[in-house]
């Protein structure tokens, strides 16, 4: 059977990914990053969707607490304040990139869950980036997919054997409600994710990234099955 290495968050977007992975008949191979995220609470969310599909005994755990020794984000810096307040794709001025941006996360994400996907003679690798209900951060963009894409091809001996590993994008061109109506279809657990930016028990409601969930439930006609504060 063929199989796929999921970036697995716990989040909404990439639980949905699993849906998709699962739908297109592929084996699941989980993979969550421990970055020092402010909101660690999605390391459990995420061994809970793994659980759900029961993939659990496939559940990769990496750590890159060096992400949190960097800095400069507001995820991984407790000094930097976690935006709230807005729904717009970009906060502050136009073209500015939000403080919730991690520096080189998603190149970094990409290129071991690649090197994974080699190991297992993965076909693909899912990840959960959008470009429309997104935050403005530049490794969501499909020329940032592109060129990871073109890297992995030259990097990998499954490349140089002509059997490249491709990078699967399915949410990209998606609206948040159109990516819930798609995962509600396909029986997604959102009751098992979390979005929230501030890693609380319940999600806080008004950072940016719980306002474009609550956006796209509403747009989608649903009710979004998480508790949140307010």
């Amino acid at each position: 059977m063929k199989k796929a290495v999921i970036i697995l968050s716990g989040g909404l977007d990439s639980t949905t990914c699993m849906g998709f992975a699962k739908e297109a008949g592929y084996e699941l191979y989980p993979i969550t990053f421990d970055y020092g995220q402010r909101h660690r609470i999605e390391l459990d969310h995420a061994r809970s969707v793994a659980e759900h599909y029961g993939v659990e005994d496939r559940f990769k755990l990496v750590k890159l607490g060096f992400l949190r020794e960097f800095g400069g984000s507001a995820l991984t810096d407790d000094t930097i304040e976690v935006p709230v307040g807005g729904t717009d794709p970009i906060q502050g001025e136009p073209g500015e990139i939000p403080v919730t941006y991690v520096p080189g996360r998603n190149l970094m994400f990409l290129s071991i869950a690649a090197s994974y996907a080699e190991a297992l003679g993965a076909e693909a690798v899912y990840i959960g980036v959008n470009a429309l209900d997104y935050s403005g951060y530049p490794d969501c963009r499909p020329e940032f997919i592109a060129k990871v894409q073109e890297v992995i091809e030259y990097a990998t001996k499954a490349g140089a054997e002509g059997r490249p590993i491709r990078i699967e994008t399915p949410l990209v061109h998606l609206t948040k409600a159109e990516i819930i109506r798609e995962g509600t279809r396909m029986g997604v657990p959102y009751r098992l994710t979390t979005s929230c930016y501030n890693g609380e028990e319940k999600a806080c409601g008004v950072c940016d990234s719980c306002r474009l969930r609550l956006k796209g439930f509403a747009e989608a006609g649903l009710v979004d099955p998480i508790p949140y504060q307010s």
